[in-house]
């Protein structure tokens, strides 16, 4: 396959889905009720082999089939890919099932622009402030690239491409022929331990989790159309990737965390508990879009909501270049940073 080199630095990268100079619209307002899910305390450490074969993943429920990134408004996934969740003292375990009928796969090399090829990509926001939250890809081959961003691109935020999860454990497994367009595959697994060590540096609370901590995370497949020449795949030229994913966007950027799935760690499978602040976030993400619509318009910030045209219980705080925002004991500020009383 002919492909640009994938080895630079994220630093100099614009990522996929998303750019800071992406024009907020009022699409991208729209709320979408994020998915869930409960992740149970395994039995015994998880033996990670890429297969998804260990007794303890038995107990583990798969989450939905993921969708494309914008939601009912694209149709469904040609392909299915589903993940699972668990979790123990040492580790957070996911693993994932990715239907693929041909599986390839070219980048070798640790930190390399990993989405260039089809791919699997896990993001963690352990605080929910969408802020200091971490990305993972990972393609067939199991290479993979490990980054944490300082906050979203749309915000200004940069990605440290330097950072690695230290003591994490990636695998995959085909379940076919990599890189044969001879025959038909059925497609890849991966398992990925993170160390609770590594995740803890952004959390700002407990790692592991206690019994009941609600984590934001979101998972994403990347794939691309090819077609065989000379006994080779090769992309199809100018034409987009497929962005499918568990936890709708709404938009093409994945990179707005509060729209991402909801990961309740449990000792035993319970019901998951809706999280009580996230009306007071509904609101305050639509006054955060819209007071960017008031600055793009009128070069200073809504003094109140009225001013944005909302009917919203949310006080606002400004200066003549900065807002705050604030619903009950949940706030937000203009650069999208949640935090709570």
């Amino acid at each position: 396959m002919i492909f640009v080199s994938a080895c630079i630095l994220a630093g100099s990268l614009i990522s996929l889905y998303g750019s800071p100079e992406e024009k907020t619209t009022t699409m991208s307002r729209k709320i979408i009720n994020p998915r869930s899910y409960v992740a149970v305390r395994a039995p015994k450490p998880i033996k990670v082999n890429g297969k998804l074969d260990d007794d303890a993943w038995k107990s583990a429920p798969w989450t939905e089939d993921f969708v494309d990134i914008e939601g009912d408004k694209k149709p469904k996934p040609t392909w299915r890919t589903r993940a699972k969740m668990m979790w123990d003292d040492k580790y957070l375990y996911i693993g994932a099932e990715i239907e693929e009928p041909h599986v390839w796969a070219t980048l070798k090399e640790h930190d390399c622009v990993i989405f260039y090829d089809n791919d699997f990509e896990v993001f963690i926001d352990p605080d929910a402030d969408t802020h200091e939250y971490y990305e993972f890809e990972m393609n067939a081959f199991g290479t993979y690239w490990d980054l944490l961003l300082t906050k979203p691109y749309k915000d200004g935020g940069s990605a440290v491409n330097n950072w690695d999860a230290k003591g994490i454990i990636v695998k995959a497994h085909v379940n076919g022929t990599i890189n044969d367009p001879s025959d038909t595959d059925q497609g890849w697994t991966v398992e990925i331990a993170y160390p609770w060590s590594a995740l803890k540096e952004c959390a700002r609370r407990d790692a592991p989790p206690k019994d009941g901590d609600q984590w934001r995370i979101n998972f994403s497949r990347v794939e691309w159309d090819v077609t065989i020449e000379n006994g080779k795949y090769k992309k199809v030229p100018g034409r987009p990737e497929h962005n499918w994913i568990w936890s709708a966007q709404g938009v093409i950027d994945m990179h707005r965390p509060e729209r991402w799935g909801i990961v309740q760690f449990s000792e035993k499978l319970v019901p998951f508990k809706p999280d009580p602040t996230l009306d007071a976030r509904d609101a305050l993400i639509q006054v955060y879009y819209a007071q960017k619509e008031f600055w793009a318009k009128n070069k200073r910030y809504a003094v109140n909501t009225n001013e944005l045209g909302l009917d919203l219980p949310v006080e606002i705080h400004t200066t003549p270049h900065l807002f705050e925002a604030s619903c009950g004991k949940v706030h937000i500020n203009n650069e999208s940073r949640f935090w709570l009383d």
